[in-house]
């Protein structure tokens, strides 16, 4: 039986890679200025004109993937005969996993040979893009899906996310940081470095003084955490700040050899809730403490 492997737009992959692949996603819906879009990668939207909105005073709501879609976009595939590894945006920052889940349950009433698994990858932006990219690599080489699957588990929770944001007050509409922290930290300068735990969390890790003093942090993060340097895949995120992403993949360049650097945008949707700024680094390490 054939295999496709599905994600959703909040994998933050390049869009040249997603259509040279040909790889199905299911898109988030956001909101901006009261105009509803369909994520998808940028293809029908300008990053630089979103972000630029935002930086105006734009509002911009987001809406998680339901059931019904989840279904249909299943039952496609049940239908060519084909099994469906789903790997998805962390179930603690979206509901659209659960919503995975109680659409394979209808599949399965009717379809009762159907082959669906849902991957939790406790994951965001480009760290759940990496999981799709290391997926597809084992799909094109051959791979069951049993050997893909069972590599997804063991790893996604080895792969590290790093990262930091310019605009505090993004922090504190999520109540990650209080107004006082968010007016204080902005008077002088200081910006946080956050990372996402083992529950799909974002949790912050330190405050620094000054943006490049951040990006500096993530770029030792990856040299203090990962392994195997030479066979692994670094992913560069980041919203409407090419050039701090261009900066970190030089540091990261200057201090160890890897096999491949992917630089991609944040889409609209994990940018509505983080803002223009946003810079994140991800890698396969022993694990994703932040020790």
């Amino acid at each position: 039986m054939e295999t496709v492997i599905l994600t959703d737009s909040c994998s933050d992959l390049p869009l040249d890679y997603i259509e040279e692949n040909k790889i199905p996603y299911l898109s988030f819906i956001y909101e901006l200025n009261d105009t509803e879009y369909e994520d998808d990668f940028w293809k029908t939207a300008d990053d630089k004109e979103f972000y630029d909105a935002l930086k105006k005073g734009g509002t911009a709501t987001t809406s998680q993937v339901n059931v019904r879609r989840y279904y249909e976009e299943f039952k496609k595939y049940v239908n060519q005969d084909k099994s469906v590894i789903y790997v998805g945006f962390s179930s603690a920052l979206s509901g659209s996993v659960d919503s995975a889940k109680l659409a394979r349950e209808q599949i399965l009433e009717e379809f009762s040979n159907a082959d669906i698994t849902i991957i939790d990858s406790k994951s965001a932006s480009l760290g759940l893009g990496l999981l799709v990219y290391y997926a597809y690599d084992m799909l094109k080489k051959g791979s069951t899906k049993e050997e893909i699957v069972d590599w997804l588990e063991k790893n996604k929770l080895k792969v590290n996310h790093w990262f930091t944001v310019e605009d505090l007050n993004y922090l504190k509409r999520g109540g990650r940081i209080s107004s006082t922290t968010a007016i204080v930290g902005t008077l002088l300068n200081i910006k946080p470095v956050l990372f996402v735990n083992n529950e799909g969390k974002l949790i912050p890790y330190e405050r620094v003084k000054g943006r490049r003093k951040a990006l500096k942090v993530l770029v030792e993060k990856l040299i203090d955490k990962i392994i195997d340097t030479e066979e692994k895949i670094i992913a560069i995120s980041h919203s409407d700040c090419v050039e701090d992403a261009e900066y970190i993949k030089k540091s990261i360049l200057e201090h160890c050899k890897v096999k491949k650097i992917i630089i991609s945008n944040i889409g609209p949707v994990i940018g509505s809730h983080t803002g223009a700024g946003v810079v994140a680094l991800f890698f396969i390490g022993d694990s994703r403490t932040c020790n």
